[in-house]
């Protein structure tokens, strides 16, 4: 059975879904609640502000109510009557002089004895009672105070944008004594209406600006931050899936090895009758020779012996591989003794060698014996490749280091749903065969601190890359 791919094992943890969605919302909540707290501080220091302004307006008319309005208005009445026209246009007057050049919306002055207009901008409210409410209580005890007056939505004020803002102020009037500041007794209430419409729009203005800027910086820090979470999330999956291949490589490793040393041990059982029936079977033809030369019993014994001998060695070869005896040798005369043995099967068969050598090729430190047995294979499997005959290309090349061997053949391929098991010892597509020539040719390979790699040729039939090192020897 194939091994589950590691996607099936378990999948990887998705690093990048969630922290997009963590951190789309994290940002998402903290920038609106960053904007409700900077408007609400902006909103509270403006208040402060424009509270600190409004007293200071209020000292400034104070001042000059008094001095322009109530001393010159007793001396010349003898008392302050604003129902008389002259009286009322005066005060008109010095409140108006006073504050034509600072925003202020209404002003409200209100009598000692009731909480009564007494003069407004608003000629209307003149007269009207209870209209000053807790501000002219506390006003009439002393005390300065401010309040915030807001239309709108809930959510308009809430997140500082109402349709109309209004900060009113009310203030006792009092008598000035000379040369002091204002703390003589009350003689009156005066309440000024500041609009800060303009105002708190120009705030949430400025905070819309702000927030855009902070999402854009929080937006590129967020593309910094999934570029460098998808790089770790590649990296996870990477080491996750090297991680199982190991794994399934090793689990591959000890059932091989398992299984070799049990081929080994009935392998080497098997080999000592095999040899006594082989030599049996030569005698015994030599003997049949003699009275029935038709007999062709002892050759079919001698030659599924030696083909049973050959699959046993094959098995040897592959459950307990030999480390090279490393000496100085040339590939192309380890090729050459190869096609020298071939030559008549080549010929039967109707193959064709075409050598291409690389000029002045250095010598190696190999194992020639077993290099040999790998070229073997790899030639063998190209003529099995074309039964009806065709070329097979056997090119070397050399660079500083390496030396590179190709064996190139016009046979069908290999099919792409076979690519990944032709490495897989006992698999083979062939009738007869033990499946573990590819796997010894690789062993040998890898032996030398080589590599192979099989693929089809852009044209047509099949392609192994051998390279092998080269190690001078002394």
């Amino acid at each position: 059975m194939n091994p589950s791919p590691p996607e099936e094992k378990g999948k990887p943890f998705r690093l990048v879904k969630y922290f997009t969605f963590t951190s789309i919302t994290a940002i998402f909540l903290g920038t609106l609640i960053l904007s409700v707290f900077n408007t609400h501080w902006a909103r509270t220091m403006q208040f402060e502000k424009s509270k600190e302004f409004a007293h200071l307006l209020i000292e400034n008319l104070n001042h000059q109510v008094f001095l322009q309005f109530t001393i010159p208005v007793q001396l010349k009445f003898g008392r302050i009557q604003l129902s008389n026209q002259e009286q009322f246009e005066h005060l008109d007057k010095v409140v108006r002089n006073t504050l034509h050049s600072f925003k202020v919306e209404m002003v409200n002055i209100f009598g000692m004895k009731e909480d009564l207009i007494v003069y407004s901008f608003n000629k209307k409210l003149i007269g009207k009672k209870n209209f000053g409410g807790t501000g002219y209580q506390k006003a009439i005890a002393g005390k300065s105070n401010s309040k915030m007056m807001q239309s709108g939505s809930f959510w308009e004020i809430l997140l500082g944008f109402p349709k109309e803002s209004r900060i009113i102020t009310f203030a006792p009037l009092r008598a000035e004594a000379p040369l002091s500041k204002i703390s003589g007794p009350v003689i009156g209430i005066v309440e000024i209406v500041q609009d800060m419409s303009e105002s708190h729009k120009a705030i949430f203005k400025f905070q819309k600006i702000v927030i855009i800027t902070i999402i854009i910086i929080m937006g590129v820090l967020f593309l910094v931050l999934l570029y460098i979470v998808k790089k770790g999330e590649d990296i996870i999956q990477k080491r996750a899936l090297e991680r199982f291949r190991l794994k399934e490589q090793l689990s591959r490793a000890e059932h091989l090895s398992s299984l070799g040393e049990m081929v080994a041990g009935i392998s080497h059982e098997i080999r000592n009758p095999l040899g006594i029936i082989r030599n049996s079977a030569e005698l015994l033809k030599k003997k049949v020779a003699s009275f029935d030369p038709s007999n062709t019993v002892p050759d079919i014994i001698v030659e599924e012996a030696n083909r049973l001998n050959n699959i046993i060695t094959d098995f040897l070869n592959f459950a307990k591989p030999k480390s090279p005896n490393l000496l100085p040798c040339r590939i192309e005369e380890v090729l050459e003794k190869n096609l020298t043995y071939l030559e008549s099967q080549i010929k039967e068969q109707g193959h064709v060698i075409e050598k291409h050598y690389h000029s002045h090729l250095s010598e190696i430190l190999a194992d020639s014996d077993m290099l040999y047995q790998a070229f073997l294979n790899l030639l063998l499997n190209a003529m099995q490749a074309m039964p009806g005959g065709g070329k097979i290309d056997i090119k070397i090349t050399m660079d500083n280091n390496t030396i590179t061997i190709l064996f190139e053949d016009e046979g069908e391929g290999i099919p792409d749903d076979l690519t990944d098991k032709i490495w897989d010892p006992f698999f083979t597509t062939k009738e007869k065969g033990t499946g573990l020539g590819l796997s010894i040719v690789k062993n040998i390979i890898e032996s030398h601190k080589g590599s192979i790699q099989i693929g089809n040729t852009p044209e047509r039939g099949t392609r192994v890359t051998i390279k092998l090192p080269i190690k001078h020897g002394a």
